[in-house]
This record gives C-alpha cells, structure tokens and sequence, in this order.
C-alpha cells in the first residue's frame, strides 16, 4: 500500500501544476476525483460553490477570511470567463466603485450577462455573485486590479442608480473629476435621451467646480431640443480638494477621504497640550521604546519578549550568534530598535520647527530600511526589499480592503504627503497620517509598524505624548481600520486613538508590559 503522505505529495504536485498555469481558482475538471478529495481532506482545497474551489492554506484557523477575500476577484474572473468568454460586465455601481480605486470585496458582486439565468450565487463568508440577464454596455474596459470586465467610466456614470450620488460620494466624485472632456459622456446621454440623468450630472460636475464641462453638457443637450432640470445630486458641502488637473484618480480619491473625515476626527481628539521641552520629551519617548517595541511588534503576531528588547537595546544581541541569525523575531526586534532610532531623529527636527510633513517626507525611506536591514543581513530577506515601495499587491489579513495597485502606489503616496505638509491640525494628521497610508499599503511589508510611527510622529508635531496601541486592544484596532477603509468611517479609529492620547494626557496610559 502506498504511503499517505506520498499519496498526498503527489496530489500537490498536480496541484501546484495547475495553479502556475490558472491561479487559484480550480474548476472540478482540472484535477481528478481521487486527487481533489485528497487535496480537500487536508484543507489544501476549499469549495467555494458547485464545480468550483479555491486553494488554500491549509494552517489557516477555521472560519478565517483571508483566503477567500485575497482570491476573491481572481476567482470571479475565471468562472466569469469560463460561463460567458467575453460577453458580460460588472454592474455599473460595481464598475465606479473600480474605477475609483474602491476595491474592497463586495458583499454581493453583480454581473450582466445576456445568457445569465437571473441566478444568486454564495459564495464564502457571506459574499455572493448575482447574474443578472441584461444586455451588457458597449463600451467595456478591462479594470487593471481585478482583470474583471468593467463599464467605462462614462456608461458607468450614466447607469448608476441615482442613489450612488448620495451613498458613494467620495466614488462618484472620483470619477467625474477623472473625466477630462465630455465627449463620450454626451454621446451616451444624447443617444438614450437620458435627460433627467443629463440634469444630475450637470450638477455633480457643478458641485466639484467643473463648471466647464456642466456648461458643454447643458448646452449640448438643450441644443438637441431636451429640457434640461439642473439638481445637485450629493446634497452636500463642496469639496475644496478636488484636483481637475491630476492624472490619477487615486489622488482625488484620497484627497476626498481626507476632507470629509477630518472633522470626525477633530470632535473625537483632545485638544492639543502646550509644546513641550525638547529635551525632556525625547527622553520619554525614550523612555517609552521598551513597552512601544512589545506591543507594536505583538500587534503583527511577532513573539518579542521583554528580555529580547532588553537584549536587543543594550547591544548584547549579535547578528554573528547563529541563533539569534536564525530567529526571525529577533530580526524584527533589532529592525524595530534601528528604526526608532531614526524616528526619535525625525521628532527632533519637527520639534526643532521643521514641517512635520516634509520630515516625514524625507526621512520615512530610512525609517523603513532600518527596519528590515537586520533581516536582510542575516539572509532571511532579498537586499532588493530595501528599494522602497512595492512592485507586486499586497493582501491584508483577513480584511475585505485589497490595498492599491503598485502603479497607484506612486500616485497615492505623494498624494498623502501633500496633504501631511498642508494639514493644519495635529490630531489630523496623527489620525488620518496612520489611516491612509495603511489603506495605501506602500511596502510589501512593515505597513503596520511604519503607521504607527507616523502616528507618533504627528502626535509629536502638536505635542501629544507618544502613544502606544495595546496588543490588547488589537482586535478593536484592526476592525477600526477595517470600517475606514471599507465604509469610508473613520468614526471608530479616531475615538480609538483620540481615547488613548487623552489616558496619556492624564497620566493614565493603557498599553503596559
């Protein structure tokens, strides 16, 4: 009789075949019975819905999400592919939420199709894919994140329910603000006699100041004998940020997130205290590394103890020890202790008067190459990982938020900058810093760790005491960031922080060891 575990090394073997030639998606004809079974036993398969699965991590904790939401949009395109080629595309709310960069995983995805059977599909963890028998648009685009077939911006606009203006603001005016003449839009509104849809337009290019392109299509469509009914269809404050001259939409995307969080931010922050003594907050930012180094690294699942922080700081920690060489956790906490180092550098210039904007515009590469210097050193990491940001996505645990695309990397980042060295309030650039550039995600790893010291680096710049999130409070902090990132509240995090400053202002700091 065959060995199990030879059985099973060869089921993986075949598995690994077919996912370097169609990813992780597997469809029941690709791998024989006997094999999918066998691959399913041991949890290396997971069955998303009939004739179709996913391949999985076979450690991952039952009832863990990360898996399917990081398969997600791989798996709708294949079995998008496989029933219908080329004849479908994804709804029009579905394509401006992508077309703005908005690529959290929807609860259901909705789908045209003219052969589609009006069907609901489940799928994992609550999510479902609705096919919707329709006639699909004629202008379809390819959207560069998912590799799904999406309507063009214009079509998109033009078919949304009117209730899109007012439940995805931020989306919406993404999208107007990327269309930089009016062409496409009118052919499209001219040809379905589409005045009403005509009139909301009109006033959404009105509301982010593109009075330009409102006139040319007013003008267009009452040339063409339509009665045209001009509304506001946000029924909100203007924006001050939008950008009508940037390429990207990712930058107006970002821009827009900042305006309308920042007062949420603001009523849930203590008021800034008096600057303080330049020497005497250094020391207690030194004095607080030990118990910010345990739980900031405790937060990324790293198992630091106080003994190997202690080690680490005093210099008894050597890099030619082959234990230590080999113990990854080390890595991380030497990584740590040359980055605060950088960072307490960082404070001092803002401190000094520097715009704590361009400090951490200017020094944040050298925070993060600290930080992953030691494991690249002893050989666990590729020296090419210290260049900067990312050329390849990246996926956050268990979280429905799939950060930007590498090429919206470049745009965001400066985008988030600017708005640091521009912000005016302290609080705001401590909650909405840390907040955006983990929704950004610009390094393949360190996100987190790199946050939480621009967090501090803000909080610095209006004298706030440097604080640290408890490893205990993990949980409440990941979902905080989960509802910011996935439904644009920023409610959460900032009474998480705004509640952790004010103990420290007190002299009642939560995070102990």
């Amino acid at each position: 009789m065959a060995d199990p575990h030879k059985k099973l090394a060869e089921s993986l073997e075949i598995l690994q075949q077919e996912q370097q030639n169609s990813g992780k998606a597997i469809k029941t004809d690709q791998i024989s019975r006997t094999h999918r079974e066998r691959l399913t036993k041991n949890k290396f398969l997971i069955k998303v819905t009939k004739e179709w699965y996913i391949i999985n991590n076979p450690n991952q904790k039952d009832g863990d999400t990360t898996t399917w939401y990081t398969s997600f949009w791989e798996f709708c395109k294949r079995y998008l592919e496989d029933r219908y080629g080329e004849n479908y595309c994804l709804s029009a709310e579905q394509s401006v939420l992508l077309h703005a960069g908005a690529t959290m995983i929807p609860h259901q995805l909705i789908v045209r199709a003219p052969k589609a059977p009006n069907k609901t599909i489940k799928l994992l963890h609550g999510t479902s894919m609705y096919i919707m028998k329709s006639d699909i648009q004629n202008e379809i685009e390819i959207d560069y994140s998912t590799k799904l077939q999406i309507q063009s911006k214009e079509e998109a606009l033009v078919n949304m329910p009117p209730v899109m203006f007012e439940q995805n603001p931020i989306e919406v005016k993404t999208i107007i603000a990327d269309i930089k003449e009016p062409s496409n839009l009118l052919r499209i509104l001219l040809k379905g006699s589409h005045s009403v849809k005509a009139g909301r337009l009109i006033g959404g290019f009105e509301n982010i100041g593109n009075r330009k392109i409102a006139s040319e299509i007013q003008k267009t469509m009452e040339a063409a004998d339509y009665k045209i009914k001009v509304i506001d269809p946000f029924k909100d404050e203007k924006h001050q940020l939008i950008n009508l001259r940037v390429p990207s939409p990712y930058v107006n995307r970002i821009n827009l997130m900042w305006e309308s969080m920042r007062n949420n931010v603001i009523d849930n922050f203590p008021k800034a205290p008096k600057k303080p003594e330049i020497k005497t907050y250094l020391k207690l930012v030194e004095d607080i590394y030990t118990t910010d180094a345990y739980h900031s690294l405790s937060i990324e699942n790293y198992i630091v103890s106080t003994e190997l922080i202690q080690k680490v700081r005093s210099g008894e920690w050597k890099l030619e020890d082959e234990e230590d060489k080999k113990h990854r956790d080390a890595m991380a906490a030497r990584g740590y202790w040359q980055s605060f180092q950088e960072v307490k550098k960082s404070i001092q210039k803002l401190l000094n008067g520097d715009n704590s904007g361009e400090v951490f515009d200017i020094d944040h590469g050298e925070w993060y190459r600290q930080l992953f210097q030691p494991s690249v050193t002893a050989g666990l990491l590729n020296v090419a990982d210290l260049a900067g940001y990312r050329n390849n996505q990246v996926y956050i645990t268990n979280s429905m938020h799939t950060p930007l695309n590498r090429y919206a990397v470049r745009d965001a980042m400066p985008a988030l900058i600017d708005l640091l060295k521009q912000e005016e309030e302290p609080s705001v650039r401590c909650v909405l810093g840390h907040f955006v550039f983990v929704y950004i995600h610009p390094y393949m790893d360190g996100n987190g760790r790199m946050g939480r010291f621009l967090m501090n680096l803000m909080l610095a710049s209006g004298g706030y005491p440097w604080t640290v999130i408890p490893v205990e409070r993990r949980d409440e902090y990941m979902q905080a960031l989960e509802q910011a990132s996935v439904h644009n509240n920023i409610v959460p995090f900032a009474e998480l922080i705004g509640n952790l400053v004010k103990k420290n202002i007190e002299g009642k700091p939560e995070a102990k060891i």
